[in-house]
This record gives C-alpha cells, sequence and structure tokens, in this order.
C-alpha cells in the first residue's frame, strides 16, 4: 500500500462504511471502482474489512491510506482512499455482530465532528442496523437525529430526492395516529424555513417554490374531512408567504404529485412519512438519496437498508450510494458559493 499527499481546493467528502455485516462495504468498492468523482472521497473504515469484502467481490482496488483527510488525493476511478477505524472485532458478510456497534457509531462520530471542524465538507453515509446499535444500550433512532444531536440542531428536515422530484416530510417515523397532533405551527414554520434556507444554500435555487400537502383527503374538502388545513396548515402557510417564502397549498395529496404541479416547482413538502415517499420511491427507488437537511453540515445517505442477505453476494445495487455521493459533491459546491 501507498501512501499519497495531494492538496486541492475541491470538496473532501467522508464516506462512512455503515454495518458492516451489510452491503455498505459491497456498494462503497462497486461505486468507487466504478465510477469517478470530483471531489476527494475518504473513506472512513477498518482498511481489512474493505480488503476481504474485496477479495469477496473479486475487486482490486488501488488503495491508498491517509492519517489525515487533507492528504487525500482527487478520486480516480479504481481508487479507494481510506482513513482507518478500527472493528472490535472481525467482521462477516451476512453475520450480524453487536460487538462491532461501537466501531459503527465512531465512523459518524468522526464524520460529523469532521465536518464540524472543517476537515469535511460533507458525509455520505451508507445504511446501518438500528436493532444492533440499540442492542448495545445505545438509543439510537437513526443517522438524522444521531447527527441532529451532535450538532445541536432545533430542527432537522428528511428529504429524499432524484432527479425527477424532491420530497421532504413534516414528520417522519412516527406512528399514524400521532401525526395531527405534531402538525403544529411551531413545527411547520420550523421545517419550512429550514426547507427554504437549504434550497437556496445547499441546492443553489435562488427563489425555492415549494408545494405542500395537506394532512387529509382532500385537503380537508374544505373542513368536511378535517379541520386541520383551515385551523392550522393554512393560517401558517399565509403567515409565511408574507415573509416572502414561495409556498403552494396546502393541495391534496393525491394530486400534488402530478406533472402539472411538480413540473413548475423545486420541492414538494409532505405532513407524513408514507404521505410522500411512496411516490418519490416508485418513480426512483435505487436511484434516490435521502439528505438532512437543518444541519449545519450536510449529510446524504442511500435510500435503503443494510440488506444482510445480499451483503459479499456481488448482487447489491450502488446506484444509490453514487446518487449520494453527487448530491454531496454538488450541495458542498453550492455551499462553498454562499460561504
Amino acid at each position: 500500500m501507498t501512501k499519497q499527499v495531494e492538496n486541492n481546493d475541491l470538496p473532501v467528502v467522508a464516506i462512512t462504511s455503515g454495518e458492516p455485516a451489510g452491503i455498505g462495504p459491497d456498494i462503497i468498492l462497486s461505486a468507487l471502482m466504478n465510477q469517478s468523482f470530483n471531489a476527494r472521497l475518504v473513506v472512513l473504515a477498518d482498511p481489512d474489512l474493505l480488503h476481504e469484502r474485496a477479495e469477496q467481490l473479486n475487486l482490486k482496488p488501488n488503495w491508498i491510506i491517509v492519517d489525515t483527510a487533507d492528504k487525500a488525493p482527487i478520486h480516480q476511478l479504481g481508487t479507494i482512499c481510506l482513513l482507518p477505524v478500527k472493528l472490535a472485532t472481525t467482521s462477516q458478510a451476512g453475520h450480524l455482530d453487536v460487538a462491532n456497534a461501537p466501531y459503527v457509531l465512531k465512523t459518524l462520530e468522526i464524520a460529523g465532528k469532521g465536518c464540524l471542524n472543517g476537515e469535511f465538507d460533507a458525509i455520505v453515509t451508507p445504511p446501518v442496523h438500528k436493532g444492533v446499535l440499540c442492542e448495545t444500550g445505545v438509543h439510537f433512532s437513526g443517522h438524522t437525529e444521531f447527527f441532529q444531536a451532535l450538532c445541536h440542531s432545533e430542527q432537522v428536515v428528511m428529504m429524499l430526492a432524484t432527479d425527477a422530484m424532491k420530497v421532504a416530510l413534516v414528520t417522519t417515523h412516527l406512528p399514524l395516529q400521532q401525526v395531527p397532533q405534531a402538525i403544529t405551527d411551531e413545527t411547520l414554520t420550523r421545517v419550512i424555513k429550514a426547507l427554504n434556507h437549504d434550497l437556496k444554500t445547499k441546492f443553489g435555487i435562488r427563489s425555492p417554490q415549494i408545494l405542500v400537502c395537506g394532512l387529509n383527503p382532500h385537503a380537508g374538502e374544505d373542513g368536511h374531512l378535517g379541520m386541520e388545513e383551515i385551523e392550522v396548515i393554512s393560517p401558517t402557510l399565509d403567515r409565511l408567504r408574507s415573509e416572502g417564502i414561495d409556498l403552494i397549498g396546502p393541495l391534496p395529496a393525491d394530486t400534488l404529485f402530478t406533472a402539472k404541479y411538480l413540473d413548475h416547482a423545486d420541492c414538494a413538502l409532505a405532513m407524513y412519512h408514507d404521505q410522500g415517499l411512496p411516490v418519490l420511491k416508485y418513480s426512483g427507488f435505487g436511484n434516490a438519496v435521502n439528505i438532512t437537511l437543518g444541519l449545519p453540515i450536510i449529510r446524504t445517505s442511500v435510500d435503503h437498508g443494510t440488506a444482510i442477505d445480499l451483503a459479499g453476494t456481488g448482487t447489491a445495487n450502488d446506484g444509490s450510494l453514487k446518487v449520494a455521493i453527487q448530491h454531496a459533491i454538488n450541495m458542498a459546491n453550492n455551499a462553498k458559493k454562499h460561504s
């Protein structure tokens, strides 16, 4: 192995390795072996883990080991630049081991703190296994909440994006019966302001237009199918419009996701998880990216899980990771322009 040093103004992107027994190592190897990116990519992983998985997949990368991110070179096809993080115990593809949960959390911590101190410009996260992490006694509800706590951010917004559309959520992983109580003026205001801000600063959209779903069927049908639109959603949208945010809605979700609206807007805002994401995933599953907005850092992720049964088989699809990496690079470049 050789150590290479090269300074460059291109974004430095940290890529965590995800659950070591899952497809995270597979898709990292596949993506970086088969596509070049105009950035400096640093994989936070145990070198032995990636070496063994590469052999299992019959891949022969050019390995570069660095001890600090500033020594990472521009990514070249077939090259994997590693910043070593040691596993707690040997990992085998397809076999979960709770002993490696601290390793997973350590990679996330290094990436997050590295972004906060300027070592990295963005983070890309392959999937982790929440069950394994929670078995250690650590309450881990997801990457989003982890980085929210690390960054001390008041409001974060989950967005998924494809080439065709962007869908953000007011509420995320809540039981359906709890959603109406969670739709408040305060929550809507924080979410919409964070979304509008990041569409400008991280996506380079000068004047974003945001479509907003109603909560109820037919957006409440003038109160006949629910009062949330009349009592909460519409008054909040009216006030935010008066502050200069371009909002359309509340619109019925069953017609909002049509070309009539989507072709002329920058993002759709759904009230809850399964209102907006089934449409997006139907249109682009496997090639979508999960983006956390509202953070002082840039974080993107894949749109799928650990797929333990596919680990080490060579059948995992790396499409979503490639999209996540490219989005992270684009967002980092836009953020530099607005800094």
